[in-house]
């Protein structure tokens, strides 16, 4: 008789504790879903696109600006290419470094030129096998 009695004991408080949890979780779900909060998790998203879209254009007119650059430094004739074999003047402040069309401090570069030896024949050795 007592262990029918402890396990009805255990069973009603299990019960009784998943009807109150249950209601608890409900009640917090149904104040998450107040107008007013539906608007401001609506507006917190829009500004958050808004931001992203802010930088999206941001980083979209710096490369137009320094695509612009490049192309107005070619047809001014102010492009100097490492592979056109022509000594380059030194850099001064005020000039403009663009690597692959991004433009960086001249102070970062670094120019190395690759010597490539010549290739001539070359002698293969023979291996006999013996027998």
């Amino acid at each position: 008789m007592i262990k029918r009695l402890v396990w009805f004991v255990s069973g009603l408080v299990a019960g009784v504790s998943a009807v109150l949890l249950a209601g608890r979780r409900v009640k917090r779900t149904i104040g998450t879903m107040v107008p007013v909060r539906v608007a401001g998790r609506a507006a917190k998203a829009a500004r958050s696109r808004f931001e992203h879209l802010q930088e999206a254009l941001q980083d979209g007119r710096a490369a137009m600006r320094q695509r612009e650059a490049e192309l107005r430094a070619r047809r001014d004739g102010r492009v100097d290419h490492l592979d056109s074999g022509a000594t380059l003047d030194p850099i001064v402040p005020g000039d403009s470094v663009l690597v692959d069309g991004t433009a960086i401090s001249p102070s970062r570069v670094i120019v190395l030129r690759q010597v490539d030896e010549p290739v001539g024949p070359r002698h293969r050795r023979i291996h006999r096998r013996r027998p």
